[in-house]
């Protein structure tokens, strides 16, 4: 017996029953997208905006500049502010689908309205559902997919296009087979050919040179089709967006179905994305938020 098969047999299943049973999804402890509070902001401040470099987070007004608009303002009420009186300062706007998750916004902000976060389970079908809004301005409900996806529920097959990625995000999904995570479990498998693929899952800000062979695939593939912008690069164009090579994103070259940011996304991020794609999971992020 080769000491592998009884390293193996000692150490029994080593596969989380996540998402099937309990929540151990591997990422417990690992930073996700910062917690933005806007009620935390300080008046004329402008540190966050000034360090993001993708521009996930900021200003359409001057920060030191209260103007009472939908969207950017923010009611204070604190001690010392006579009652049914309204303090107001600018917050800025904040894009997660921008975010690449460097919480370079949680180390410069003095007041605390940027904090470390777990939060990873950020995919959404709209792209509206990546900005923060407020309470009251909340998108409703989608509608209903109007795609029968029954024959789906327990097999789907993935074929995987690199648009130009950094191989980031090619790292976490190699993680998708290893003993932990073990894919196959949920009945989602990986193909090497469109012809055989219901899901087409794109990595990078689909550069000019990709664009081609990105839309070959797609146009191979069968109906029913669904695609997955994954990475912040294929939901916005990330860090390089919009220079000489790449476009702003996946959605300027194919109808988007879900929408998945991080710099990478986490392997338990992707299998969520899939899982949506099968109804076997909810969104869980609207209007800038993450329910709990």
């Amino acid at each position: 017996m080769s000491l592998w098969t009884w390293f193996g047999l000692h150490s029994g299943n080593a596969s989380t029953e996540w998402p099937l049973k309990g929540e151990e999804h591997g990422q417990t402890g690992v930073l996700g997208m910062p917690h933005y509070d806007p009620a935390s902001c300080q008046s004329g401040c402008s540190a966050c905006a000034e360090v993001c470099m993708t521009h996930a987070i900021s200003f359409v007004e001057p920060p030191a500049a209260a103007h009472d608009e939908v969207g950017s303002e923010v009611s204070i009420e604190a001690g010392g502010v006579a009652a049914g009186a309204r303090q107001t300062h600018h917050a800025p706007e904040v894009d997660w689908g921008r975010c690449i998750v460097c919480q370079r916004c949680t180390e410069v902000c003095p007041t605390g309205a940027f904090l470390p976060s777990d939060d990873w389970a950020v995919g959404v079908a709209r792209r509206e559902d990546l900005h923060w809004v407020a309470p009251r301005a909340q998108l409703p409900e989608p509608r209903a997919d109007a795609q029968d996806r029954r024959p789906f529920h327990r097999s789907l097959h993935v074929r995987h296009v690199d648009a130009g990625s950094c191989n980031g995000c090619e790292s976490e999904l190699q993680a998708l087979n290893n003993p932990f995570y073990n894919l196959h479990r949920l009945g989602i498998f990986f193909t090497a050919s469109p012809r055989f693929a219901d899901v087409l899952l794109v990595t990078g800000p689909v550069t000019h040179a990709m664009k081609g062979p990105l839309l070959e695939a797609w146009q191979a593939m069968p109906e029913p089709k669904w695609v997955i912008a994954t990475g912040t690069c294929a939901v916005s164009g990330g860090v390089s967006g919009g220079n000489y090579a790449c476009g702003n994103g996946l959605d300027e070259v194919l109808p988007v179905d879900i929408y998945l940011p991080g710099c990478p996304p986490n392997p338990a991020a992707i299998i969520h994305a899939l899982l949506m794609v099968l109804h076997r999971a909810q969104q869980r992020m609207k209007g800038g938020r993450l329910e709990r």
